[in-house]
């Protein structure tokens, strides 16, 4: 009987300390994805504005990237080959054009507490900064 209590306290005291460093590693992945995810939308984001001439308004957003805007005739997507994603916390990323932050415009994600700033896991990932 003391050999397991012994045995159980091993395993309570590894999963303390194992356990933050798992979830640690997990909202840091989050933020990786986050920031791949930015990387594909600013390629595709780039490739649209080469076939039309600028990047799409705020109103047409990132949709503008999958469905042909009315009266566009150059116009050559989809630019992606899914629809676009939401960002890891499950959020929609935002897209402003012209950029408050970039000559070009803004795309970030805000994290997983959805709002503007915020600090660890809720931190936003921006495409303006590294």
């Amino acid at each position: 009987m003391l050999e397991l209590l012994v045995v159980i306290v091993i395993i309570g005291l590894l999963a303390g300390l194992v356990a933050p460093r798992y979830f640690d590693q997990v909202s840091k992945s989050n933020t990786k994805i986050a920031r791949a995810q930015i990387n594909s939308l600013e390629k595709a984001l780039d490739q649209y504005r080469l076939d039309v001439g600028s990047y799409p308004s705020t109103e047409l957003g990132l949709g503008a990237l999958n469905t042909r805007p009315q009266n566009l005739e150059k116009w050559a997507g989809p630019y992606l080959k899914k629809s676009v994603p939401l960002d890891p916390w499950g959020f929609k990323y935002v897209y402003k054009f012209p950029g408050d932050h970039s000559i070009d415009y803004d795309l970030s994600a805000l994290g997983s507490d959805g709002q503007v700033g915020g600090t660890d896991e809720a931190a936003d990932v921006t495409s303006w900064t590294p």
